[in-house]
């Protein structure tokens, strides 16, 4: 797990090579501002980046040999390994010197740390260049983080800022704030500052401070109304019209969700684990950890509350009146 890597940057175990790879943005970016500061002297407009659409990667080798002019070490950030996805080496914009690069990688430079950046889902694991990198680099899978581990990672954020977070409480912030990296770490960063940097986070504190995102509502809406909780539908959906949100947005939301719920229960059903729900429905583990943590209703009624909307959705486009009250007396009725 990244948040492992990081404890060993902190103690100061840097090592010369880094690969970083995979689409969760903020992981890696959180992995560079972690190794600025693990460098002695070093700050951000000191790191030396490389494009590698833009420069070969024998540029790269050539800085990370060169002896550090008024510091001890170098940190180098060389983004965009094309040459490590499957791609056609004819169309690569760079004559990179691959071989050149095997050969660095069994010896690299003892005064640079060099971070190569591949922002891809998947890597070519057939290419040697691949298989090399991947032996003699510290790997760091930038992928989106679910369970534990995300739970883990904002605890860790937590007392990096000075303060507790417990499981408990980092559920509850997913469930107000969401899945999203950047978000959750931006709100982790504001319950510190609430506490000035020392003490205990608590439920309570993430209810003042912490906006729940209209998705996390859209899923507490629908979550409620297909279980026929009709006084908390309604409040979800008052809350969500006070924050502007449109009948026919909401009307399509809840739909979304239904079918989704709908995915959900068949795969269950044919024995599919939380992953292998999220890999097959291209989601976030977490929307599938947060429906496979309450109980679903029966097919028959998820079927019958989409056929519902289907006619709803009908007369709000095409009927005139108060499109709030209609939606409303929707949600009144249930199912």
């Amino acid at each position: 797990m990244v948040t492992k890597i990081w404890k060993e940057i902190e103690k100061g175990d840097v090592q010369s090579v880094y690969l970083l790879t995979g689409t969760e943005q903020h992981l890696i970016d959180e992995t560079v501002k972690r190794l600025i500061r693990a460098v002695p002297g070093m700050t951000s407009s000191e790191v030396n980046r490389f494009d590698l659409e833009e420069l070969p990667v024998q540029t790269v080798l050539e800085v990370a040999d060169e002896l550090p002019f008024l510091v001890d070490h170098k940190l180098i950030v060389a983004k965009n390994c094309t040459f490590l996805k499957a791609t056609d080496s004819s169309k690569e914009k760079q004559p990179h010197q691959l071989e050149l690069l095997e050969k660095w990688l069994e010896n690299p430079s003892p005064t640079s740390t060099v971070v190569f950046v591949a922002p891809y889902e998947k890597l070519d694991a057939r290419k040697k260049i691949t298989k090399i990198m991947k032996k003699y680099a510290v790997v760091v899978e930038a992928v989106a983080l679910q369970g534990q581990d995300m739970t883990t990672w904002i605890m860790q954020q937590a007392r990096d800022k000075g303060v507790t977070i417990d499981k408990k409480e980092a559920a509850f912030l997913i469930e107000m704030a969401g899945s999203d990296l950047l978000t959750l770490s931006t709100e982790v960063e504001k319950l510190a500052g609430y506490l000035s940097y020392s003490g205990t986070v608590t439920e309570d504190i993430i209810e003042q401070l912490v906006p729940r995102t209209p998705e996390m509502d859209v899923f507490r809406l629908t979550d409620s109304f297909v279980n026929n909780r009709k006084a908390e539908s309604l409040a979800v959906y008052h809350d969500l019209l006070r924050n502007g949100e449109e009948p026919i947005m909401l009307a399509s939301l809840i739909a979304s969700q239904v079918r989704l719920m709908i995915h959900v229960v068949n795969l269950r059903k044919k024995g599919y684990q939380q992953q292998q729900i999220a890999t097959t429905l291209h989601i976030h583990p977490y929307r599938v950890k947060l429906m496979m943590q309450r109980s679903l209703p029966a097919l028959p009624i998820l079927m019958k509350a989409l056929d519902d909307l289907a006619t709803i959705d009908l007369l709000l486009k095409t009927m005139s009146g108060n499109r709030q009250r209609r939606l409303e007396l929707f949600l009144m009725n249930g199912l």
